[in-house]
């Protein structure tokens, strides 16, 4: 079993940066994937960011290319998501997701992550 606790988010102007964590324990030996979505209410939720937890290999969605960046700590205990020159489209609730073995054609796709957090809410004035 894998727990995942996101933490960091709140309010922030337009042009502001925020720092996500998850936090995560459990099991994260072998292909360990953490991946960042997010999800507005009525719109279908969106592919952020992953990383391959052993070796960090990093995929990003479209939305995310040159202002967000995702990463872990050396003791692989948490992972971050750190958005920069944030616009007020970038409101939504950010979820952590993990899972194992997922290939590389399919880290977008949330239905390939077996476990999440609760959330948390990103809001971006204007």
């Amino acid at each position: 079993q894998v727990q995942l606790i996101e933490s960091g988010g709140g309010l922030v102007q337009t042009g502001g940066s925020l720092r996500l964590s998850c936090a995560v324990s459990g099991r994260t030996s072998g292909r360990f994937l953490v991946a960042w979505f997010r999800q507005v209410p009525g719109k279908e939720r969106e592919f952020v960011a992953s990383m391959r937890w052993s070796e960090r290999t990093t995929y990003y969605g479209d939305s995310a290319k040159d202002r967000f960046t995702i990463s872990r700590d050396n003791a692989k205990t948490t992972a971050y998501l750190q958005l920069l020159s944030l616009k007020p489209e970038d409101t939504a609730v950010y979820y952590c997701a993990a899972g194992v073995g997922v290939i590389t054609s399919n880290v977008r796709n949330g239905a390939a992550y077996a476990y999440w957090g609760q959330g948390t809410q990103v809001t971006v004035s204007s």
